[in-house]
């Protein structure tokens, strides 16, 4: 599995922008690592989703026509200010 970048931009697989804020244990086992991350558009909502899932593939079969292989993909964000 490909690492998380803290403060990255994600795409997700729909359309739609978020950043990731940070990650989380699960106050029930301390073993489950949770994506905390907040959307990049209207009220900039803040999720939490369990790492497997954020780094988990798109389902093809449940969506054919997606061209996206990961449920969310780190995006190169370059400056417009830079040599």
């Amino acid at each position: 599995m490909e690492e998380l970048k803290i403060k990255g931009i994600y795409k997700h697989f729909k359309g739609d922008s978020y950043l990731v804020e940070d990650i989380a244990l699960s106050s029930e086992d301390a073993k489950t690592v949770f994506v905390i991350y907040r959307k990049l558009y209207g009220d900039g909502g803040l999720f939490i989703r369990e790492l497997g899932d954020f780094m988990g593939d798109v389902d093809h079969k449940k969506y054919p026509d997606v061209k996206q292989k990961k449920r969310f993909e780190l995006q190169e964000i370059k400056s417009v200010r830079s040599k």
